[in-house]
């Protein structure tokens, strides 16, 4: 199968998309056609394990990868103990019409593991099949959770180095020492003086620059990216949309064909848009809801097919959405304008020089047949922890209670009853002292330690290892620049 640029300009195979991360043209790659999956083979997926169910859905998109590189990929991101899950990505009944699918069992407790852990063995043989002998150098912009899941996918892997980015002041502090403890001798973290758009707009540019990929190139380095515009990170999270549809079959919540909803909280616009293309494949997907926080342009744009990004920035309870430039929806726009790439540029170009676009009243509407918005303030978010812990005994995260809310709403507004999956994507111990607050009113002065003991002991669910062991681990990354000073502080730390 071949791969596109949003914009136009170029034609690769699926191991050059994913080593280069970002088109030439500044476009991201999207599949030349959507392989089919039959009612009949996804039926076959209710007996495998997610490891089957992985390799299944990949080896229709990674097709100059052999079937035992992929198997052999797989089973080194998913075996051997890499999830607290055997399920690895468990369905969990909520109430009679609602499952959470949890994808937090990884390693750095957040979805971003589900294809962290394979991105850099998809990367290695990429570039062994490339040719390129360079070191591989990962530049990341997080909004929380990427960066470490990137840091602890691609530390100490052999011909690699992974560079992160994260705003200043935009992270949990949980999510910030998750990253400025990360050890290993190929990773660095970098605060940005910024917001998250400042950090992505800065790693994008660093990309686009011919100048700073020639010095690079001097070190002995090429660039590549591990944030949701590679494909690589794009077509693994396909698989838990089919691998939860497979275990609604299993479980006998629904039948063979029948439709669901899935309620995505959302801020880069990977995670839904990974549901989109499953939906593309032939599963029975009825609605895509779309949930934001106060930074609700995704939301504004869904009902009005105008993106604009003059609005007022906020800090929300749910970080890892406070974004106002969601990268991956150029993949939808491309498929809502018929795959014209001089029309994707013409609506990046109208975002980067203006703030926004408008991609016109047919184009809203062909969207609207698949995606609803809508969004949670920060009372919402609280109250939806606090009212999903009362009714099922079931610990929201305030990302995933976002989506809690959002599905409520569209039930009023539409009473819409289809079965409905809400897409889990971190541990509520990863926001333990927001969540605390929702139960108890009582956030443990801020602390994020005394705040899980306390979660711990109100809740009865064990804190995850990984939060308990980051007391005691040894800050090893400290290192800041302004937002005009990224590529100085890549190339100083190279020097």
């Amino acid at each position: 199968m071949s791969f596109f640029s949003t914009r136009g300009e170029s034609c690769v195979t699926a191991s050059q998309a994913i080593l280069r991360g970002i088109a030439p043209d500044g476009g991201l790659y999207v599949p030349a056609m959507f392989p089919a999956v039959s009612p009949e083979r996804l039926t076959t997926l209710t007996e495998m394990s997610y490891e089957k169910r992985a390799t299944a859905v990949l080896k229709r998109f990674l097709e100059d990868f052999s079937l035992r590189e992929i198997e052999d990929a797989v089973h080194a991101a998913y075996g051997a103990d890499r999830f607290a899950h055997p399920d690895i990505a468990p369905l969990t009944k909520l109430d009679g019409a609602t499952w959470a699918l949890e994808l937090f069992h990884g390693p750095t407790l957040a979805f971003k593991d589900m294809a962290l852990q394979l991105l850099p063995h998809l990367l290695r043989l990429s570039a062994e099949k490339n040719g390129e002998t360079r070191e591989v150098c990962i530049l990341v912009a997080t909004s929380g959770d990427t960066g470490k899941a990137a840091l602890e996918g691609f530390r100490d892997v052999p011909g690699t180095s992974c560079t992160v980015f994260y705003p200043l002041d935009g992270v949990s502090d949980v999510q910030k020492l998750q990253m400025v403890t990360t050890g290993g001798s190929n990773t660095r973290v970098i605060a940005v003086h910024g917001n998250f758009d400042d950090a992505q707009t800065g790693v994008k540019e660093l990309f686009g620059s011919e100048a700073f990929r020639e010095e690079m190139g001097k070190k002995g380095k090429t660039l590549s990216s591990a944030n949701s515009i590679n494909l690589g990170r794009l077509v693994p999270q396909v698989v838990y949309y089919f691998s939860a549809y497979a275990d609604l079959l299993k479980q006998h919540a629904i039948a063979a064909g029948e439709p669901v909803n899935f309620c995505v909280p959302t801020g880069n616009f990977g995670n839904i848009l990974a549901g989109y293309y499953a939906r593309m494949m032939g599963l029975p997907v009825n609605k895509l809801i779309c949930a934001s926080n106060r930074n609700n342009v995704l939301t504004d744009f869904f009902r009005s097919g105008i993106y604009s990004t003059h609005r007022t920035f906020f800090k929300t309870i749910s970080p890892s959405m406070d974004i106002l430039v969601s990268s991956n929806l150029e993949r939808l726009l491309y498929e809502a304008a018929d795959r014209d790439g001089s029309l994707i540029r013409t609506w990046m170009g109208q975002l980067k020089e203006c703030g926004s676009y408008s991609v016109g009243d047919q184009r809203a509407e062909w969207m609207a047949d698949v995606f609803w918005g809508d969004c949670a303030d920060n009372k919402d978010t609280l109250a939806e922890i606090r009212k999903r812990w009362e009714q099922d005994g079931y610990l929201f995260d305030p990302h995933t209670a976002v989506a809690g809310h959002v599905l409520r709403e569209y039930r009023k507004a539409t009473g819409d009853d289809t079965p409905s999956v809400i897409v889990s994507t971190a541990s509520p111990y990863k926001f333990a002292a927001d969540v605390l607050s929702a139960l108890t009113g009582d956030n443990a002065g801020g602390d994020p330690f005394a705040a899980s003991e306390k979660l711990q002991e109100y809740t009865g669910i064990p804190m995850p290892e990984q939060v308990r062991k980051l007391r005691e681990l040894p800050v090893r990354h400290t290192a800041e620049c302004g937002r005009d000073r990224m590529g100085e502080a890549v190339l100083e730390a190279f020097s």
